[in-house]
Order: structure tokens, then sequence, then C-alpha cells
């Protein structure tokens, strides 16, 4: 059943959300033959998950870097080079940008919290400059944040600032985009909007909620960074984007809850603390307290665009935060949601432990399993739909219960759901587990992003038997040192049999 939003606009419009259209097919500027290999550092973030598609479509020779090899990179971008570096590591920066004409930086260590991303985030960028350099690259392209460097910034926005004046004080022309809070589906600050407005229906309004912001859509973002590389004069130059909208925090509220049809009192609060308000949005909503902090301590400035130089340059209508939230809705309902901020979150996933590299067998397993005579592409469609709002499908409550323990010790919990509820990919995000590996329609591998002292997985196996039948099994493996991974393995092992034995029944249940 489609959801209908309270949002006037005409029927092909909205029906034009439904395509799978390449978003940069409006732009009136045009692909450039010219240019050499372009590389995108930060490919399996939020937005440079975005980019990749657009440019192999217009025609670009792309060269993705990621911090580690896996099969799924290859899978999601055929057509593209894959370079593995960690941009803290300068030599492996050399070999990845060799050859390179063109570089987008779309890194940033905001995950990781505000304590410590603000020095990485320099020397990452120092890196990649002198890499470049060195290597001859000819231009960078960098998404940063929007905010007036003539007052005090937050942590996040001065360390946004910073990275960009070390690329500005390199030998390396660089276009600069500085941007807002981007509104589009799967990112954080949508997320944080969506689930806020759905969840209270009373808002305590601090001071700070008045401040003004200029939001853009995603869709606007990804334009600006394929438009930029598309007109040479750009190089080198500094540009704010953001959307046809000046609003207040409170006015963005208000917008979505009248496009959800949701009536939301707003009363005006006398506790204006950030830290208090970030924490609360971190258990309300399913992005996590490290990214709430880094991004609601720049809610106290405003961040709007200080010059539209750009609207010149690359003329495209610029989509109102009302229609961004409904972009982002749509691509919800239709279970379309292409990258999500998850992709990134823990920052050092793509260099976990894997379960095939850990130093000898797992120091428990604990399996359960049934035959069926369902076959294995029912039984495997089956698994990949466990998690996320779907649940569990038994003992949810349980689940849900160790998630909100989680997350009260600043984890990721079982909030963080998932980013498709149809399909999945390797490095997804299921609640608190990550797709670790998928083989066929015989193998999904869970690997545990939970706080927990050790390392755990989750396998999920469909192998066959005699006959036309099928051995349905899940299987939890657990890698532990000392005396409280151990007690932590013996507390939670009276819940397995009720769990795990009752999952893979309904599993087998629900397979079609």
């Amino acid at each position: 059943m489609r959801v209908r939003y309270k949002l006037r606009l005409n029927e092909s419009y909205f029906m034009g959300i439904d395509a799978q259209e390449f978003l940069c097919a409006e732009l009136p500027t045009v692909f450039r033959p010219e240019l050499g290999t372009v590389l995108i550092a930060g490919a399996t973030g939020y937005i440079g998950g975005r980019l990749v598609p657009e440019l192999i479509g217009r025609g670009y020779r792309v060269r993705v870097m990621v911090r580690a090899e896996s099969p799924e990179y290859r899978e999601r971008w055929p057509e593209a080079e894959i370079a593995v570096a960690d941009a803290l590591e300068k030599d492996q920066l050399l070999d990845a940008l060799s050859g390179i004409d063109t570089a987008y930086y779309l890194i940033h260590s905001m995950l990781i919290g505000p304590k410590k991303f603000s020095d990485a985030d320099t020397r990452a960028a120092r890196n990649f400059r002198e890499a470049a350099e060195a290597c001859g690259v000819k231009r960078i392209i960098y998404l940063g944040g929007l905010g007036d460097t003539r007052t005090t910034l937050s942590t996040h926005l001065a360390s946004r600032s910073q990275v960009a004046k070390e690329f500005k004080n390199g030998g390396v022309p660089t276009t600069i985009l500085r941007a807002a809070i981007i509104i589009g589906s799967g990112s954080a600050s949508y997320e944080m909007i969506n689930h806020l407005v759905r969840k209270i229906p009373l808002f305590l309004v601090p001071a700070w909620a008045k401040t003004k912001c200029q939001p853009i859509g995603l869709r606007d973002v990804i334009k600006s960074l394929v438009g930029v590389l598309e007109l040479p004069e750009t190089a080198g130059r500094t540009f704010d984007i953001g959307g046809a909208d000046i609003l207040t925090y409170e006015q963005i509220l208000k917008t979505h809850a009248g496009i959800l049809g949701k009536k939301r009192l707003f009363m005006p609060s006398p506790v204006s603390n950030i830290s208090f308000y970030s924490y609360i949005t971190s258990l309300l909503t399913p992005v996590p307290a490290a990214i709430t902090w880094c991004l609601m301590e720049s809610v106290t400035h405003d961040v709007i665009c200080q010059e539209n130089e750009i609207t010149q340059l690359i003329p495209f209508r610029r989509i109102s935060c009302k229609e961004a939230l409904v972009f982002a809705l749509s691509r919800e309902e239709q279970d379309a949601v292409h990258t999500r901020w998850s992709d990134s979150y823990p920052p050092d996933y793509e260099l976990a432990i894997k379960l095939r590299e850990i130093d000898g067998p797992p120091t428990y397993t604990s399996s359960y399993s049934l035959v069926t005579d369902k076959t294995a592409q029912a039984l495997f469609q089956s698994i990949t739909r466990i998690g996320g709002q779907q649940g569990w499908f038994h003992s949810t409550f349980l689940w849900k219960i160790r998630g909100a323990i989680d997350r009260l010790l600043r984890g990721v919990g079982t909030t963080r759901g998932r980013r498709s509820s149809g399909t999945l990919r390797v490095n997804d995000v299921v609640d608190f587990w990550r797709v670790e590996e998928i083989v066929g329609q015989c193998q999904l591998l869970l690997r545990a992003e939970m706080k927990v002292p050790g390392y755990a997985w989750l396998e999920f196996r469909v192998d066959p038997v005699a006959g036309e039948k099928n051995r349905l099994s899940v299987n939890a493996y657990y890698k532990t040192k000392g005396f409280w991974g151990r007690a932590y393995w013996y507390i939670f092992l009276p819940f397995h049999h009720f769990i795990f034995d009752d999952l893979i029944k309904q599993i087998e249940r629900r397979s079609k």
C-alpha cells in the first residue's frame, strides 16, 4: 500500500521519483572525453557511493579508493578500477593516485567521534594532497561544510574548514564545495529528522533550533559535484551550494511533520544543552551518538550560502527542502535506497577481522538446524529479510533489549536497521550486524558490531541433503580471550536455544 504524502505535486513529478534515472541527465554541462581517470576517495560512503555510478554513466573512467579489498566492490562497480589505500598511509596513496587526472576527496572522520576526527581529518588531507602533488594529479574536488569562517565554528565545521585550507595551500588546484545538511534517502540528517518527527508528539524547542540552515537535496549535491568536474573554470575556487530554502531547524521538523500528516506540538524549552539533545536523538533514531553529536554541535551556527555564483555557472533548478524530503520518503517506500550513512559506520568496519582470518577455531560455537523440503531459493530469500523493520521473526523483543543496552553504552544498537528490506549485499548492516559474506543462495555470514568482549559471527546456511530436501542451519561463532569474554558467552548461552531454534523454524515457515 502506497503512502500518500500531503504535498501538492503534479503526477509527472511524483512518478519521476520512481525512475532509476541518472541524476545528472539534466545537467547543462557536458561530458569531457579528454579527462583521464577520475579517482573517488570515499567511494564506499554515502555521497561517494551515489557519485560512482553517475560518473560511469556519463562515460568517465573511474577508480574507486577503498581501505580493504572485497569482492562486493567489483560486483557493485564492474566498470570501475579498485584501488586499496588508507588515507592515513601515504605510501598506499601514491599507488592509488598514480595516473589520476582528477581526484574527488569525500573522506571525513566524523564517525570516530568528536575528540578524534579533527586530527585524523587534517592528517588524511595532508597525506592526500602531498601524494596528489607527487603523482601529478591535475585537480582535486572536495566536499566540505558550510559555515562563516569569520566566527568560531563547531569542531565539526572547523575540521572541514581546516581540510579545505590544507588543499588550498597545496600545489594541486582544488575545487571546494561547501554544503549544509544533506537531505536524501539514507542520509544521517534525513533519518534523524524522519524518526524524530514520527516518534515525538511534543517537541521542546531549544533556542538554537531558531538558527538558520540552507539544506540541500542529495541529487543537487551530486549534480554540483559532476558539474564542477565538467567546468574547467571552477578549478582552484570555492563555492557554497544549498537548496532553494533557508529555514530554521524547527521549520524543517514542521515541514516534515506536514508531509507525513503528523500533528506535532512545538514548545520553547529552557534546556539548550547540545550533548543532552544529541544523546536523546541517538536513542530515538538509528543514528549513533558519535554522529549525532558532531552534526548537532553545528546547529548553533547559521549555515547558509554566503554566495551563489555556482547557480549561474551550473544553472539547474535547485529543489526545495520539502521536495527533498518527499524524494527521500519515496525512495524508502520503494525500497530503493542505494547508499546509507551506515555504509561507513563503524569507521573501521572495512579493517575488522574476518571469521576466516581469526587465529585458530572460534572459542565457542553454537549450532541449530532443521531439514525441510522447502527450496534453497525460498529459504535464502527468507533469511535475507531478517532484521530491520521486519524484526527477527521470533523473540524480536529480546534482540531489541540487547540493542537498547548496546545503545545506552553508545554502541550501534538494533535501531540502525538496514538499507533495504528486501535485498542484501556484502558490507550492508543488519541492525547490530554487518554482512561479511554471501555465497550464492547457501550462506549468509554476519559479523557483530555491537559492544562485546570478543568477536562474534552469526551464520545462516542452506545445504542440500538426501533427495530434494535441504538443511537450514544457524551457527553462532564467538572468539574471545580472558574471563569477561568467557563470562559473556555463558551468560547468554541459555538464551541461544530459545532464540535460534525458533528463529530457524520461523525462517522455514516464511519461506515460499
